[in-house]
Parts: C-alpha cells; structure tokens; sequence
C-alpha cells in the first residue's frame, strides 16, 4: 500500500472520528437541555461538511503522454491490470470524472456531445438525470470494467457546420483545417463529459480523480477551465521525458495551472532514456538536464518536477517487483502527494470547523455556567433568610419584581432591535437573492445578443461581473450593519443585566467576491485580449458565458445559505442567556414565596439547591471533557474518542 493511500485512508479516519465527538457531544446537550433548534443545524452543517468533503486531483496533459497510465499506477493497481484504457493515441476524449455517490448504482453517466449546442453548462446538466447514458458498471469484471471504460475513447464524424455549432472547430485554424477529412467530416468525441460511479476505497472516502482530454480540450471546454482545474485540490500537469515541453504545454501552464500549492509538473515515460549503452550515471544526467530545462521553460523549483515511468510504476506494482517499482520513482511522487495534499487539505477543514465548534461549545459553557451562578445567589439568597421575619422576606420579594421588571422593559426594547433585525435581513436577500441574479443574467444574455462586435460582447460580460460584486457587497454592508447592531445589543443586556455572552458571530461575504473575482480573472485569460473574435470564437464566448452563470449561482446559492445560517445563529447566544435568566428570576421568586407562604420548610430548599448546585458542577465538568474531546479530535490524528458520559 503507498504512502498516499495510508495517509488518505488515515484523514478518512480523522474525519469519522470528529464526527463521532461530535455526534456524542449533540447527544449530551440535547439531554442537559442546552440545545435548541439553532444549535441543531449547526451541528448538521458541521457533520455535512465532514460528511461531503471530497478531495479532487486533476490529470492534464496532451496526448499520448501516459495520463490514464499514471492514474492506474497511482489508484488502481491493486486490480492486477488496467482499468482506464491506455494506448498509443489518444484515449480520454472527454473530461471524466471518477468519483462514488452511494446514491447511484456503479456506473458510467455519460453527456453526449449533443447538449454543447444548448445554453446550459456541464454542472447545470448534472441535475438533469434524463439527458445523461447510463451505463451500468460490473465491478466484479476488471475485464468488464475495462470495457465501459473504453466508452470515454468514443468519436463520432460530423460536419463541419455541426462542430462549429458546438465550438469545436475553427475555420481560421489551419490545424482544424487539417483534421477535415475527404468527405468533409471532422472526429469529435462522443461524450461532452463522463462521470463513473466506482466504490474503490478512496473514491468512497471522498477522493476525486479528474481525467481530462488532450490540452486543446482545455481552452474549448469551459467546464475544465472555469471549475474541475482551478477547483482542484491538486493538479498533476503530465510532460512526455523525451519530447519534454512545448508551446501548447506552456500556454496552458501559465493560462490554466500556475505553480502554487498542490500543482506539480510529471515528467512520464523516464525509462524511454534508460539505455543498455549509457551509463546509470549517464541517464541520471539526460535526466536531470530535461528536469532543469522543465523548470526553466515554466518558471518553477525543481521540487515540484516528477520524473517517473508510469508504465514500469504499474508493472512494479502488479507483479510485486520492488526493483522495477523503485526505478520507477513512481513512490516519489505519490509520497509528494500524500504529504502537501492531504496535510493541507486537513488543515483547511480543521480551520472551517475550529471556528463553529469553539463558538459552540464555549456558548454551551456559558450557560452552564450562568446556571450555577444563578444557584448560588439563590442558595445565598435562601441562606440570608435563616431568622428573618415576613416583612424581609416580602421585601426580597419586591425586589425580585423589580429586577423582573427592569428587565422586561429591556426585552421590548429588544423587541424593537428585532423589527430592525428582520428589515436588514430582508435588505441582505434582496440584494444577495437568485431574482436579481436571474435578472443580471438576462441582461448580459441580451446585450450579448444584440452586440455584433468582441467588445460588445466583453463589455456585457465585464458588467454582469461587475453587477455580481455590486450585489455582494451590497449585501456585505448589510451584514455589517447587522453585526454592529446586535454588538450594541448585546453589550446592553451584559452590562445592565449582567448576562455573561460573548460578542455575535463575526460574518463576511468576502470569499464569494473573492470566488467572482477568480471566475473573471480565468475568463479574461481566455478572452480578454483578443482584439477582433471570428465566429467560432464568439460561440466559444457564449459557451463560456453558460459555465460563468453555473459557477456565479453556486457562488450565489452558497453565499444565500451562510447568511441564512448565521442569521439564525446571530442571536442565539442572547436569547440562550435571556431564557436562563428569565427562568432564574422565577425560581428565585418561586422559592421565597414557599418559603413565605410557609409551604415549603427553608432547610429542606436549602438542602435541594445544595444538590442541583453539585449536580449543575458535574453537568459542567462532562461539559469540558465533551469540550476537550471535540478540541482532541481536531487536533490529532489519532483522536481519543470519550466514552459516551
């Protein structure tokens, strides 16, 4: 098993275990009576998160450079041969997914070419199960499976006009030119995109391997520029050793991929150079030459080069050679992977989910812990009554009342705040929600439209951009108004009421602007410079424009619920303290009006609270431990898991 089989396999388990603490820390509020409906979709969205994190690495390269090969190496030589067909030639003529839905069967969705002539992307198609073909996927048969994996190979000859239509052939290319063959038909894929469903191990513990066709496919098909590449958590970028780098693998370098975190160049087929005639010192230096020429040429540190044989990598693995697999250096590689991939994507989920659970838990802790102040007094309170008269106890009474009093004139004032709440949460949506955002597509669709010119065209797509920031930070602003508000609101009840809260959760819309800001940015590669577009381009625009739309909604879409959820967690730590309080008020009135009325002996109430107060002290040590588990599992990859208490 490879290092990064076991360290993927290691950060499955770390997850399972979060969600285990997590699962026993919402089973324990729910029977101490500290959660409530707000708390219960946080901790959803927690167990979501860990549940639908996946991890995608992307496979890009041109042809005929070993791609498939190093994706069987890596995944799937447990299987004793290939599983993705690998040739001379290409073999991936459309972007494939492999990734495990468990609510599918094992199978091959397969988007035929068709649906490029349509205004829909590739993601907005995902959600239209009828358009896909479906082919089952027998996982008993690796024979089998090597079959309906030869469906991504498929082609079809169609017009010239057809494949024009769909974007995939330029009249003013010279190398388009050359692909028409004598009947006037060009060979375009089958398949516009596949998606295969396999319960392998890692694919059911979240892993995503994107396998993409040759470079051409990365500037006409926007579903790999706009989304599956810059998404990717890491990106393999496949050179050939013996032909090394060409212009087109520049231009995509610096256009689409870019050095950065979890991007790495393989130089493949490296036992092309081994040489019965050469010295091992000799090929280690053609080796090394074509390493430093790969750094120059794309402008990167030669740790993130990878010379390797994919070929002799598989067949070292198969028939359990350690010499031939070492050769290989395909175990460089996949220790490169499993050591800045994985460890960074864990820090990114340890991040998101630190935040959320340490405001979570200390709000819990909070409340504890007003619980046993409020008991004290009340026990404090008891204890002074030993020997006093009616009059005193009235007294004590009256001023109870009065506290009670003061404080519900705060909670109409509160109610006031809300009404103000409630607007500015309506001003966030109405700037941040879908019906706007339709409407700004409209537009764009029109101006585009009616525009027969490139700058006409570049213009209505840089105004809906700009129209997309506009309504984020609009909203943004919003936001922040809410944020102010309910600071001062809260320091009004701690200061005059003394409720121990914390400030509100802080909320920023930043990422998505952020997210807009990269969708734009990878447009404007594509088409920013170009002074006068031919037709194939204007229709490769439109194409564009489609996956732009998909990617802003889900942008959108993502932004609208994070407002709504914080929305509903904003005032949940005060109103958890007005509640406690409130309660508190009536116990202690409750309790010396017995007392009063001589119903109830004051020993035996004093004896009472004297045991709630060790009872609420208990409740809150398991609390911390509950707390130290939850901090444990985030922390280490071994998580002591606490029994449940």
């Amino acid at each position: 098993m490879s290092d990064l089989i076991r360290k993927f396999e290691a950060y499955s388990e770390w997850r399972t275990g979060v969600a285990t603490a997590l699962r026993r820390y919402r089973t324990w509020i729910g029977q101490s009576q500290l959660s409530d409906t707000a708390n219960e979709q946080r901790i959803a969205r927690l167990l979501s998160k860990l549940a639908d994190d996946k991890l995608s690495i992307a496979f890009v390269a041109e042809f005929s450079r070993g791609k498939s090969e190093l994706i069987n190496a890596i995944f799937f030589a447990d299987y004793g041969q290939r599983i993705i067909p690998s040739a001379a030639g290409r073999t991936t003529m459309c972007p494939t997914e492999l990734l495990y839905d468990e609510t599918f069967p094992p199978s091959i969705r397969l988007l035929p070419i068709e649906t490029r002539a349509e205004i829909l992307s590739t993601s907005d198609f995902k959600a239209q199960g009828q358009v896909w073909t479906v082919l089952p996927l027998d996982i008993s048969s690796s024979d089998g499976m090597l079959e309906a994996f030869k469906q991504v190979s498929l082609t079809k000859l169609v017009s010239v006009e057809e494949a024009t239509r769909y974007g995939l052939f330029d009249a003013a290319n010279p190398d388009d030119c050359m692909t028409v063959d004598a009947q006037g038909l060009v060979e375009i894929s089958r398949w516009r995109h596949a998606i295969v469903n396999f319960p392998h191990p890692l694919l059911k513990q979240g892993l995503i391997i994107i396998d993409t066709p040759g470079l051409n496919a990365i500037g006409t098909e926007p579903e790999l520029t706009l989304n599956l590449i810059p998404n990717a958590h890491a990106v393999l970028f496949v050179l050939a050793a013996d032909t090394g780098v060409t212009k087109s693998d520049i231009e995509v370098w610096r256009n689409h991929i870019g050095s950065g975190p979890g991007r790495m160049v393989v130089l493949n087929k490296i036992d092309s150079m081994w040489d019965e005639l050469r010295s091992p010192e000799e090929v280690e230096r053609q080796i090394e030459r074509q390493i430093e020429t790969v750094t120059h040429m794309l402008a990167l540190p030669n740790k993130q080069v990878f010379p390797v044989s994919a070929q002799k990598g598989l067949v070292g693995k198969i028939n359990r050679d350690p010499e031939l697999l070492a050769r290989s250096r395909l175990p460089a590689l996949e220790d490169a992977l499993a050591n800045a991939l994985i460890p960074a994507k864990k820090d990114i989920i340890r991040a998101q989910l630190a935040a959320d659970i340490e405001s979570m838990t200390a709000e819990h802790l909070t409340v504890l812990s007003t619980r046993i102040r409020n008991v004290m007094e009340q026990l404090m309170e008891l204890k002074n009554l030993r020997g006093k008269n009616r009059r005193v106890i009235e007294h004590m009474m009256q001023r109870i009342d009065a506290e009670k009093t003061e404080f519900d004139e705060s909670l109409l004032k509160l109610q006031g705040t809300r009404a103000v709440f409630a607007r500015l949460s309506m001003e966030v949506f109405s700037s941040l929600g879908m019906g706007i955002l339709k409407e700004d597509i409209l537009n764009a669709r029109d101006a585009m439209q009616q525009s027969n010119f490139s700058i006409g065209l570049r213009q209505a797509v840089r105004a809906f951009f700009d129209r997309a920031k506009y309504h984020l930070a609009l909203s943004g602003q919003k936001t922040e108004e809410i944020t102010e508000m309910m600071t001062v609101m809260y320091r009004k009840f701690s200061t005059e009421h003394g409720l121990a809260v914390s400030m509100p959760m802080p909320f920023s819309l930043q990422k998505y602007c952020n997210e807009i800001d990269l969708i734009e940015t990878a447009y404007q590669k594509q088409f920013g410079a170009t002074a006068i577009m031919t037709t194939p381009q204007v229709v490769l625009m439109q194409r564009f424009f489609d996956s732009i739309i998909s990617r802003v909604k889900h942008s959108f879409l993502r932004a609208n619920r994070d407002v709504e959820a914080w929305l509903k967690v904003i005032m949940a730590p005060l109103e958890a303290q007005i509640r406690e309080h409130k309660s508190q008020l009536k116990q202690r009135r409750q309790s010396i009006q017995r007392i009063h009325l001589a119903t109830d002996g004051l020993e035996e109430k004093i004896q009472a609270i004297e045991l709630l107060q060790i009872d609420l002290q208990s409740h809150k040590d398991t609390m911390l431990q509950l707390q130290r588990a939850l901090v444990a599992a985030l922390a280490t990859d071994s998580v002591p898991l606490l029994e449940a208490a």
